[in-house]
């Protein structure tokens, strides 16, 4: 467990304090209070403080930094306290304290100093900790490496249970370390765009994923102007199995069922290269807002735009129609996509993964009247999870006869290098 080298700290770089421990106490703070998502509240507060690059960047470093290792910062906490009872204040303080000297390696008069001045009524305590952590510093890393999985690596201890009675020990391990490390930035080349394939290879700081010539890490953050021009699409190598699986031929008519923010939509209009009929829908207004402003920009103009719930019991807005393919990637827990995700694995509770496969297995059974006899179905999620996955085609594969599985496929984030997925492609028979 070694301290990440190099992280901004704008304020002693440029000598006065900016306020982030503040910012990074109050982020924290209301992220437990309020249940909202840390991405959120993050830009919220940056536009809020009309923060610079550095400032913002250092600020998210601090606070997802502490999400991902919420265990292992309070377990050091009890120790350096002596099992000390915290209010959330304080805890607040030390978890931002002990995560810039422990894990992002930032020097400890700064750490300390700024921390400090930000605990407020805390700062006596504060401040003793945080003192004795720089000095304890390499038997605190190392105690953490002896803890029990969930502790060490952050997740809750029930999930690294299920995790291990899933897949085993090492896999779970594994699987745990995966989601500590910041995930990188993926673009997927667009070649609905004429100078896309031309131009984004010459943006500076791509690099090529293995085996996939439409996706490239961005090494030096995201290519701002390269996305803004529509050249590529933000998204993980792994949300392109679903659409390849369904494997839409020019001339079909195709649905993308729970299609918002577009980045599938938009593969599938490539795929399908401006011939036939593409249907997109989503259940929120909020969400198909940003869906047409996504496929606008990435010129997948070949798209009908609907808005429906598969599970609001109403007739979709394409009511006797039938699909020669649908791609339904549903709703789910995200333990594919925890590394990116970080509030996940704190607001998932184990009871959610049964309702969870009882509304995807809804979503199957309100689609299946649209596919058309001989057509495909892709269903998809972005978990690892056989309650989700395998288990909900094999409940809809038993309820009904007239459909077959074709293939599927799990990605395994650590064995795979990129986001957890599954997808299976069912399709009915000709006959039936």
């Amino acid at each position: 467990m070694k301290p990440r080298t190099g992280t901004a700290d704008p304020g002693a770089r440029h000598g006065q304090p900016p306020g982030i421990r503040r910012m990074a106490l109050e982020v924290l703070l209301d992220w437990e209070k309020t249940g909202r998502f840390a991405a959120e509240l993050l830009d919220e507060r940056a536009r809020r403080a009309v923060l610079s690059g550095p400032n913002a960047a250092f600020l998210h470093d601090i606070v997802l930094t502490c999400l991902r290792n919420l265990s292992l910062l309070d377990h050091w906490a009890s120790h350096l306290t002596g099992g000390k009872k915290l209010d959330a204040h304080t805890r607040g303080s030390l978890r931002s304290g002990l995560c810039q000297l422990l894990l992002l390696g930032v020097p400890a008069h700064a750490a300390v100093n700024e921390t400090v001045a930000a605990a407020g009524r805390a700062g006596a305590l504060v401040n003793a900790v945080l003192r004795r952590a720089a000095r304890e510093e390499r038997a605190l890393r190392d105690m953490g490496q002896a803890l029990p999985v969930s502790t060490r690596h952050s997740h809750p201890e029930w999930l690294a249970r299920r995790w291990i009675k899933i897949m085993g020990k090492e896999k779970a391990q594994a699987l745990c370390e995966w989601n500590q490390a910041p995930a990188p930035v993926f673009v997927r080349l667009n070649r609905l765009h004429d100078e896309a394939a031309e131009k984004l290879p010459q943006t500076a700081g791509l690099l090529p994923f293995p085996g996939d010539d439409a996706f490239f890490e961005c090494t030096a953050g995201p290519p701002r102007e390269a996305l803004r021009q529509g050249w590529c699409y933000a998204q993980d190598p792994a949300t392109a199995i679903a659409p390849r699986m369904l494997a839409p031929q020019p001339g079909e008519t195709v649905l993308d069922a729970c299609a918002a923010p577009g980045g599938k939509t938009a593969l599938l209009a490539e795929m399908m290269r401006g011939q036939g009929e593409l249907t997109a829908c989503d259940a929120s207004a909020a969400r198909l807002a940003r869906l047409r402003e996504n496929l606008a920009r990435l010129k997948a103009r070949h798209v009908r735009v609907l808005q429906h719930d598969l599970l609001g019991g109403q007739a979709p807005p394409f009511a006797g129609q039938l699909f020669d393919r649908i791609l339904l990637d549903v709703p789910c827990s995200n333990t594919g996509v925890m590394r990116r995700r970080v509030d996940v694995r704190w607001r998932l509770r184990e009871e959610d993964f049964e309702a969870l496969a009882a509304a995807q297995r809804g979503i199957v059974e309100a689609a299946l009247p649209y596919l058309k006899p001989g057509g495909s179905l892709v269903y998809s999620t972005c978990s690892i999870d056989p309650e989700e996955n395998q288990g909900v085609v094999k409940a809809v594969l038993s309820a009904h006869p007239e459909l077959e599985l074709l293939e599927s496929r799990l990605v395994f984030p650590p064995k795979d290098g990129m986001d957890g997925a599954y997808a299976a492609r069912l399709a009915r028979k000709a006959e039936s």
